[in-house]
């Protein structure tokens, strides 16, 4: 049993790209079947010298550093919506490729929890962010008075953002000064994608 066990804790570990511990490792065991307690999966893995592999490179992406206004936080960790385009909210991440960092806007629809509008840039500019919320805007037409949620970095405070947000009847909302689960939603859809696409294998280039 302890074969069968251990060839499944390898494929995952391999799949994962040796980024799963002894938690992860038994939540996805357990999504094929194989139901053991932590204790179990961790002696496994000691055993057979299955670790963590702690390579992951670490990019911040929100320059609070800036001169520009901040929108009062509208949300209020409230990522409950009961209609569709009553509220958004976006955010810039980040992913590691061997030509060097690709950056990704997405902005999130609350009600259906989609994904509405995305950008990439080899660059943290201004206009990455702006390129999602037009996509956003141009794919929703959202009504007036609809809140968009944004970290407080410079690329959601710049007079240009704001313009965009102000045009088409946007109302501006911000996270608190370093309070990350202000915008939860955003956070677990970068998380997910991480986990489960980006981290599972190493990117050649940014296309």
């Amino acid at each position: 049993m302890d074969m069968v066990v251990l060839a499944r804790i390898k494929q995952q570990s391999r799949l994962s790209l040796g980024s799963y511990g002894r938690p992860r490792m038994t939540e996805e065991l357990k999504k094929v079947g194989v139901d053991l307690g932590h204790p179990r999966v961790g002696r496994l893995m000691r055993k057979d010298g299955i670790v963590v592999e702690r390579t992951r490179k670490f990019r911040v992406t929100t320059d609070s550093g800036h001169m520009f206004n901040i929108a009062p936080n509208l949300l209020d960790r409230d990522v409950t919506a009961d209609r569709l385009n009553q509220k958004w909210a976006g955010d810039i991440g980040y992913v590691w490729t061997r030509e060097g960092w690709l950056y990704l806007a997405v902005i999130l629809e609350l009600h259906s929890r989609r994904v509405i509008g995305w950008a990439v840039s080899n660059r943290m500019k201004r206009d990455l962010a702006i390129r999602a919320l037009k996509m956003a805007i141009a794919l929703r037409s959202p009504p007036k008075g609809c809140i968009f949620h944004s970290d407080r970095g410079s690329q959601s405070c710049s007079h240009d953002h704001q313009k965009v947000l102000r045009e088409h009847g946007l109302k501006a909302s911000m996270s608190g000064k370093g309070s990350c689960s202000d915008n939860a939603a955003v956070e677990t859809f970068f998380k997910t994608i991480k986990d489960e696409l980006i981290w599972r294998r190493p990117w050649e280039t940014r296309r």
